[in-house]
Formats: C-alpha cells, sequence, structure tokens
C-alpha cells in the first residue's frame, strides 16, 4: 500500500471512530470499563441517608458534629489493544478483510479511552511479538496506533496467542482493561489466558468471516492456508465435504465459547462485513 493510501485510510477510519466514540461508545464505556478503585476526595458533613462506615472520627471528635469522606472514583485506565497480526487476517469474503474490521474497532476504542482519559497500548503479535506500542494518550498518538494496524508488515504469518498473552502480562505490571482482538485460530494457550484474566480485565473480540461456517457449493478450488502457506484443491460440490467442514467450524466455535466461559471472560463475535457497533454496545451493556 502506497504512503497516501494509507494516509487516506487513516484518515477515513479516524473521522468514523472519533464519530462513534463521541456519539455512542464513550458513556457505555465509561460504565463497562470501571476505574481502579475509590479515591479519597473531601471531606463534608454529614447528612441523612450518608453511610456511617464513612464517617470520618477524627474531624467529627473535633468539630464536635458528624462528617464524612467523600470518594471518587479513580477513573484513569490503562487499555491494551491485543491484535493478531497473523496471516489469517488477510481473509474476507465480503466488503473488507479480517484487518481492516481490527483496525476500525481498535480505533473506535482508543478513541472511546482517551475520552475517557485513560492511556492506550497496543501488543501486535503473530507466532511471535511483533510491535509493543506503549500506553498513552493524546490523539496524536492514537493516528500513530491507527497507522501501524493499517500499514505494518508482519514478519511472522503463524499464531502465538499463548506468547502474546504473556508479553501483554510481562510488560504490564499493574492491572489494565485488554481486549484479545483474533480469529483464536490457535490451540495451547490456555494457561496464559487464564494468568492475564486473573490479573487483568481481558475481553476477547473473536473475528471471523461467513465462509468460516459454511463452504459455498462452486466445484473444484485451490484453498491457499494463509499461515503455512499450504494449498490443497477441495471439492466443494461434494455435500460430504460441505457437511465436514460445518462441523469442524461448529466444534471449533463451541470450543473457543467454553474456554472463555470457563474463566468468565467476557467476548464477542464479530465478523468482517458487519456492523460492529451493535455487538460491541451489546457486550458494553452486559457488562454494566
Amino acid at each position: 500500500m502506497e504512503e497516501r493510501d494509507i494516509i487516506k485510510q487513516v484518515r477515513r477510519i479516524e473521522i468514523r471512530a472519533r464519530g462513534l466514540s463521541q456519539q455512542m461508545f464513550s458513556g457505555e464505556y465509561h460504565s463497562a470499563f470501571k476505574g481502579r478503585g475509590m479515591a479519597f476526595s473531601e471531606v463534608r458533613e454529614y447528612q441523612y441517608g450518608d453511610d456511617v462506615r464513612n464517617i470520618d472520627w477524627n474531624v467529627t471528635a473535633r468539630l464536635n458534629h458528624p462528617y464524612v469522606k467523600v470518594f471518587e472514583e479513580e477513573r484513569e485506565l490503562t487499555v491494551m489493544l491485543l491484535v493478531d497480526v497473523s496471516g489469517s487476517h488477510r481473509f474476507g469474503t465480503t466488503s473488507q478483510f479480517k484487518s481492516e474490521l481490527i483496525a476500525e474497532i481498535a480505533a473506535t476504542l482508543a478513541f472511546s479511552a482517551i475520552h475517557n482519559n485513560d492511556k492506550v497500548g497496543v501488543v501486535m503479535f503473530s507466532d511471535r511479538i511483533e510491535k509493543f506500542i506503549p500506553p498513552k494518550k493524546g490523539s496524536s498518538h492514537i493516528l500513530r496506533i491507527i497507522r501501524e494496524l493499517i500499514g505494518f508488515k508482519p514478519t511472522g504469518h503463524g499464531t502465538d496467542i499463548a506468547e502474546a498473552l504473556r508479553y501483554f502480562s510481562n510488560v504490564t505490571k499493574k492491572r489494565s482493561t485488554a481486549f484479545l482482538m483474533s480469529d483464536l485460530y490457535d490451540s495451547g494457550y490456555e494457561n496464559a489466558l487464564k494468568i492475564a484474566a486473573g490479573k487483568h480485565d481481558l475481553v476477547v473480540l473473536k473475528i471471523d468471516d461467513e465462509r468460516e461456517h459454511s463452504l459455498p457449493r462452486m466445484g473444484l478450488v485451490s484453498f491457499e492456508d494463509l499461515e503455512t502457506g499450504e494449498t490443497r484443491w477441495v471439492d466443494t460440490s461434494s455435500k460430504a465435504v460441505r457437511e465436514a467442514y460445518a462441523d469442524y467450524c461448529r466444534r471449533y466455535s463451541e470450543e473457543n465459547e467454553a474456554l472463555l466461559q470457563k474463566y468468565g471472560i467476557d467476548h464477542v463475535t464479530i465478523s468482517t462485513g458487519q456492523d460492529f457497533v451493535k455487538p460491541l454496545i451489546g457486550l458494553f451493556k452486559r457488562r454494566n
């Protein structure tokens, strides 16, 4: 992709993401993702209905009148975007590739985060850690993230979710909110998932495509594995082949669902060509 095309795409995504985050997402985001706790703000006179557990006994004794401590939510969060840039994300049979959908979702989440005064960082991974962007605030930082997501060319082609989760847990010491955006075409990452979900508020956005659920009847077709480069001829006119493929995809989805539920990880599936607004807002509302 040429430089001017990257700039145009960054600008297009920026305009849409800013609009969505301001009009629809910021409030839902704020409610769904809480701060680190409550911080002391001030002391004021006791009012009917105040929690007696918040009475400041030292001030009350000194002034001979009940006073209570007032607390405010510590709002600032660190938001980490764990973005799968493996070969399988250069796939899409509708209006966009998975990688393009991820860029739009990531941009919207990032703008929602900075509107709530949160920091945003990124871990881009394939079968290795491709790039780490440390958490920062500001629109210029978000534009850099969008540009990287659009123009970045990974070295690896496979997928290692366990390595991404381990790296994230190691570089992010304080509890943070993390969005893992991947088609989850990997295995052996359950332990890393468990550890990350225990330490952080981990949310999984599973990215897929309608053709990853069923095969159309197209006759003899050559398929390429975008992660290994392996090609294979498949007779899609065979009912048995199509049914076996659909059954495999169903079992794969059920296994992912069971794994995420096992560790209480909030998640949603979003498909290419689908408006991601509704499923994301639905996810946010379920967390309230």
